[in-house]
């Protein structure tokens, strides 16, 4: 019976260890034909591989996927604080435009401080950068977008240059997520 139990625990641990390494050799397949997907200068800051690569956030929800990408830790934190990361990882079919730290270090400290204190504008200013249905770049040339806080962004441009509200720039547009479509944005985009 030894015999018979360690044979059993023998190929469990060879199917345990097969498993990951058939997932590292599919792993560069799946993020190509995500990468492809993605468009703008700003792509080659996502990590190759790992937490926040492309093949990583296609498997996760947003605001998770978002986690994983050092070029997103302000939004995330303020994500946190607002208490939406379950709305969001919870939704279906959404876009997010997503503002880089930079844009969030565009805003002047105090300001930032005080909208980050206050829960009720930071959900405000937040769900205006989410929209409650799939945008991907063909939507990107000329669209109006109904946003979750009830506003609208506008969007405009062609090839790999789209604007959104006229100012923000998209600098890595269609990335995928599980659950949502996210064009990172070098501005954070202010509700009326």
């Amino acid at each position: 019976m030894n015999i018979s139990h360690t044979r059993r625990r023998a190929a469990t641990a060879v199917a345990a260890l097969a498993l990951p390494l058939s997932l590292a050799a599919a792993a560069p397949q799946a993020w190509a034909a995500s990468a492809a997907e993605a468009f703008g200068s700003g792509c080659t800051a996502l990590p190759k591989q790992g937490p926040g690569s492309p093949s990583v956030m296609a498997g996760q929800p947003v605001a998770t996927a978002a986690a994983g990408n050092p070029d997103l830790s302000t939004l995330v934190a303020a994500v946190k604080q607002a208490g939406l990361v379950d709305t969001l990882n919870n939704a279906k079919d959404i876009t997010v435009f997503a503002p880089t730290n930079e844009a969030f270090a565009k805003i002047p400290k105090a300001d930032l401080d005080k909208v980050l204190a206050d829960k009720a504008a930071l959900t405000k200013i937040l769900t205006y950068h989410v929209v409650g249905s799939t945008v991907d770049k063909p939507d990107l040339a000329d669209g109006s977008f109904k946003t979750l806080e009830g506003g609208t962004l506008t969007t405009s441009g062609t090839g790999d240059s789209y604007k959104v509200n006229g100012t923000a720039a998209i600098v890595c547009g269609d990335v995928a997520t599980s659950n949502a479509t996210v064009h990172v944005v070098d501005t954070v985009l202010m509700p009326k």
